[in-house]
Parts: C-alpha cells; sequence; structure tokens
C-alpha cells in the first residue's frame, strides 16, 4: 500500500477550507441583509421580544446553508488553487513527481464533507426548522389575538374581522354576548350576534376559529338584506402576518423524507389538482437528495477551473465558476418546472441537471490532468471565427450603412476588409516610381501609389523592387528571431 502524502494533503485542505469559511461568512452576511428586512417588518407587526425575534431568525439559516454551502465549497476549491498554480506551487508539484490524479484525493475528501453536511442540512434540519419557525409563528400570532381580545373592547387584531366581547369567563375561557363584524372579501360587513362563544385554534392549519352559540347573522347586499338565525356557526380566520412572506411554511417542507414517501404513495390522485400535489411530494424528496449531491459536483468543478490561473495571467476561474453556479440552479428550477407540470418525468427532470455536470467534472478533470485546455481546440477555433465573423460582419455595415459618419475609422475599416480578402499572405504591392515594395503587414501595402501586385518578395526583387524602410526594418526582425 503506498505511503499516503498527508502533509501534502493537509496543505492542500488548508488552502481550500481558508477561503472556503470567508466566502462562507460573506455570503451568510449577505442572505442576511436580504432576509433582514422582512423579519424586522414581522417584529414590528407582532411586536415579539429580541429573544424571540433571534429564535426566528435563526430557523432560517438551514435553508440559507442549503445555498451558501455549495456556492462557499465552489468558491473554496477554486481560489485555493488558483492561488497555487498562480504562485507556480501546482508546477513545482508536477516537477516533483506529483500528478494530477494525485491532488484529486484531498480535493474529494474535503468536497465530500462539505456536501454531507449539505445534506444534513437538507434532510434533517430544514423539516426541523420548518415545523419549529411554523409552531413559534403560530403562538406568536395566537398570543397576540388571544392578548388582545378583552372584555367591552373592540378587538381589531385579527384584521377584517372586529370582534366585541361583553365578558370573559377566567377559568373556562367562555365568552359572554358576542358581536363580530366581518369585512373580508365583501363591501359591507356581515354582522353576527351570539349569546356565547369561543375561540380555538388549530395549528396545522394555521387558524383559529371563532364558535358562536344561540345567535343571528345579518347580511346586506346594496337593497337587500338577509337574516340567519343560527344555534352554532363558526367563523375560520386564517393566521397571516401583513408580512407574511418571511415566515411561510408548506405543509410538505415539514415533512421528513419517510413522511414525505408515505404521503407521496398513499396521495390521491382522482383528479389533476390531487395528482400535482402528489407530484410535488416526489419532487420534494428528489430535491433534498439533488441539491446535496450538485453541491459536490460544483466543488470538484472548481479544480480544473482553478489550475486556469497562471502567473502573470488573469485568472478567469473565480468569474467562471459564479457562472457555473448560476447556470446550475437555473438548470435545477428549469428541471423542477419541467417535473411540476408534468412535461418530464420527476427523476429525469430533477437529476438531469446533476447527470449533465458529473460528465462536464470528469471531463474536464481529465483534460487538465492530460495537461489540455479545458475547451476542446476544434469548439475553441469555432468560437474564435465566430467572433471574427462577428467583428467583420459590425465592419461590414459600418462601411456600407455609416461610411460617413467617422471617416478615419471607415478608412481602416475599409483597409482592413481589403487585406482580409487577400488569401496570399506573401504578396508584396510594388511602387513604380520609387522602386520600392511593401509586405502586407507595411502600412503602406495599400497606398494608391502602389498599382503593382507581385506573388512575394523573391519575385519582387528579380524585377528590380527593393523592400521600403519599413520593410526592412521587418526583414531584420525575422532573422534576429530566426
Amino acid at each position: 500500500m503506498p505511503n499516503i502524502p498527508k502533509l501534502l494533503y493537509a496543505y492542500l485542505a488548508r488552502e481550500m477550507l481558508a477561503p472556503f469559511f470567508a466566502s462562507f461568512i460573506i455570503m451568510n452576511c449577505v442572505f442576511f441583509l436580504v432576509k433582514f428586512i422582512p423579519f424586522l417588518n414581522f417584529v414590528l407587526d407582532l411586536n415579539i421580544s429580541f429573544g424571540d425575534f433571534i429564535r426566528l431568525f435563526s430557523y432560517l439559516f438551514p435553508n440559507i446553508f442549503l445555498y451558501t454551502i455549495p456556492m462557499a465549497a465552489m468558491l473554496g476549491v477554486t481560489i485555493g488553487f488558483a492561488r497555487l498554480s498562480s504562485d507556480t506551487e501546482i508546477l513545482a508539484l508536477k516537477a516533483s513527481g506529483v500528478s494530477m490524479y494525485q491532488i484529486i484525493p484531498p480535493v474529494l475528501l474535503v468536497t465530500a464533507i462539505i456536501a454531507l453536511l449539505t445534506s444534513y442540512f437538507s434532510i434533517k434540519l430544514i423539516p426541523l426548522s420548518e415545523m419549529a419557525m411554523k409552531q413559534l409563528t403560530y403562538t406568536l400570532m395566537k398570543e397576540k389575538i388571544t392578548k388582545g381580545i378583552k372584555p367591552q373592547t373592540f378587538t381589531e387584531a385579527l384584521g377584517d374581522v372586529v370582534v366585541y366581547v361583553d365578558g370573559i369567563d377566567k377559568n373556562t375561557d367562555q365568552w359572554d354576548k358576542v358581536w363580530v363584524s366581518d369585512m373580508r372579501h365583501v363591501r359591507l360587513p356581515t354582522v353576527t350576534m351570539a349569546t356565547s362563544g369561543n375561540m380555538t385554534s388549530n395549528i396545522n392549519d394555521m387558524n383559529v376559529s371563532i364558535n358562536l352559540n344561540n345567535g343571528s347573522l345579518h347580511r346586506s347586499e346594496q337593497m337587500n338584506a338577509q337574516i340567519v338565525e343560527f344555534k352554532h356557526y363558526q367563523i375560520n380566520i386564517p393566521l397571516n402576518s401583513p408580512n407574511s412572506k418571511a415566515t411561510q411554511t408548506k405543509q410538505k417542507n415539514i415533512l421528513g423524507m419517510s413522511e414525505l414517501l408515505a404521503a407521496w404513495r398513499t396521495a390521491p390522485v382522482d383528479n389533476d389538482h390531487n395528482l400535482k400535489e402528489k407530484r410535488k411530494l416526489f419532487i420534494e424528496f428528489n430535491k433534498r437528495l439533488v441539491l446535496p449531491a450538485g453541491c459536490l459536483l460544483i466543488s470538484l468543478l472548481g479544480l480544473p477551473l482553478g489550475l486556469q490561473a497562471k502567473p502573470g495571467k488573469k485568472a478567469v476561474g473565480i468569474q467562471a465558476g459564479l457562472a457555473i453556479f448560476v447556470i446550475y440552479y437555473i438548470l435545477f428550477s428549469t428541471g423542477r418546472s419541467l417535473a411540476e407540470e408534468g412535461t418530464l418525468p420527476v427523476i429525469i427532470a430533477m437529476w438531469a441537471p446533476n447527470t449533465f455536470f458529473f460528465l462536464l467534472t470528469v471531463f474536464w478533470i481529465y483534460r487538465v490532468a492530460a495537461e489540455k485546455s479545458l475547451v476542446p481546440m476544434p469548439v475553441s477555433n469555432l468560437y474564435f471565427a465566430l467572433k471574427q465573423f462577428e467583428i467583420h460582419c459590425m465592419e461590414e455595415i459600418r462601411y456600407r450603412f455609416f461610411p460617413h459618419s467617422d471617416p478615419e475609422s471607415a478608412k481602416e475599416a475599409e483597409k482592413q476588409r481589403k487585406l482580409r480578402k487577400i488569401r496570399n499572405r506573401d504578396l508584396v504591392s510594388g511602387n513604380p516610381k520609387t522602386k520600392e515594395f511593401h509586405y502586407i503587414t507595411c502600412k503602406h501595402f495599400l497606398d494608391d501609389d502602389c498599382t503593382l501586385k507581385f506573388k512575394d518578395h523573391k519575385v519582387a526583387r528579380r524585377s528590380g523592387f527593393s523592400p521600403c524602410p519599413k520593410c526592412r526594418e521587418l526583414e531584420k526582425q525575422k532573422k534576429t528571431k530566426s
């Protein structure tokens, strides 16, 4: 069994972890500022204590970590190896007989640990935090309503529902002589009066219910009025804060993995709505597995991207890494949308981005280990050809449609256009008056006096022409280089 270079592995791990933690802190601060304003509004609306605010906000961090950890991991690997490559330490390792494949184990170990941490947040902590947030939000909003309902006082803590209670039994919490005005979704209020009542709550549905006994309901609609007498009547009121997006939770988010599978298997499919809800349960199950696997893949991509840095060369790995991170989540969101709409099977739509990035990771690591560029030469040549074609098209458009916008630029563009049309790069032009010839790289090649064209400089010399001073300098430089 070969000896494991523990010192080298520890050094590479330290180079990756230092920028990882720095990036992790910075990105979490950014996410904190994005989430802080809605939470601040929520705090002011419910008038909760600072301790409850800290508890409530802490429940958001598992969801935040699900996105900040993969981004920080990729940047950590990319920045670490970009530093090693630009300082020629990678070159020194290669000279010492260390191959690229020997560098992969510490990268794989570090990224695997980070991916496992991400999976722990995705599978375990996020459902727990969602449940805790739902319970705490429910408790805080219910407490606000309970404290707001006082005897012989109009209570507006329920939004568009105003409650008046003549008396409250402290032992049984039963209300005496209740009056309720409901302005929800109507122009004129619906007034309900009852001899007694109470309030119950349901955390699963996140609502409170006002239960009324022995009373009447009065509803007015323009010129018509309606009176309904009842023995028992219930008014359901959702517990929604004006800033509910800050603490919004969905039922499927609080289920564990086994609970998700069980709910998916037993979900009804008797209509389109139920079928779509069943599909969302399976999508949520796959999402909790897809993102940690994606974290591992995009983190490993940081290795070939970081190695693109060279001494004195502008590092493009970090920008490319961020672009790849954005592309991954665009593909992930697209796949999830296709799965929700039923366009593709859930497994194919959800795992397609990971499959693509797995193949890209293997391909790029292979090319880096073989001392090749990340982009194959035919693709690179095609890109540069398209770039040159774009420049040529823009010059043609400018020359044809805006010939007088900038005379000097137009003249230079016309010159470059003529030079590109010349297939023979050895062609020289001759001036019969001065008996001088000019290479194609000479600025006098297209002068009006240069009316003669020779196949090459040898034919021009045999015809009695000699190079101009500029072309003689060019010939000397070529001889010196050769």
